[in-house]
């Protein structure tokens, strides 16, 4: 399995694990101090479909901004991004690293990890409004996008027709 990031990143790199550190979490909230409600969502797509929507809005409780400083002094260390060590990642490594572990993270359910990638994604990149993964079974496609706001969806219930 290999993943494929479109549009910003440019970037291909392969299906890898996340971090050793505990994150007990299952939303992903943070704080900007942004005015406009509709530009402090994030969200992120699975095949067209929302899994995670993160409210900038929200303050993000010291125990989880914790962890995210955790994940950057790890990454301090070096990543594996791809089939190669990079000892000095920058921020568009890390961000290509941590969309990576989102996209495994819930592909495999974990939503502990998923939670804090996407908090990690949405506090580094203040600007970007959605995360859209495209699983095709054999490839993750990710594109980051930051000039569409995301527009939430409604569940449309259906009545038996005869």
């Amino acid at each position: 399995m290999k993943i494929v990031f479109i549009q910003f990143l440019q970037y291909v790199v392969k299906k890898h694990t996340a971090f050793g550190l505990e994150y007990a979490h299952d939303t992903c909230r943070s704080h900007t101090g942004k005015t406009d409600a509709m530009s402090n969502i994030m969200a992120v797509l699975l095949n067209g479909i929302a899994q995670l929507e993160y409210d900038r809005d929200t303050l993000l409780p010291d125990h989880q901004t914790r962890y995210l400083d955790k994940m950057d002094a790890k990454m301090d260390e070096g990543i594996y991004l791809g089939d190669r060590t990079i000892r000095q990642p920058d921020l568009n490594q890390r961000t290509q690293f941590a969309a990576a572990n989102l996209a495994h993270a819930i592909n495999t359910n974990d939503e502990s990890i998923a939670a804090a990638m996407c908090s990690y994604l949405a506090i580094r990149l203040p600007e970007l409004k959605q995360v859209r993964i495209e699983d095709n079974g054999d490839e993750f496609f990710i594109e980051l996008v930051f000039d569409e706001e995301y527009k939430k969806q409604v569940a449309v219930e259906f009545t038996h027709l005869h």
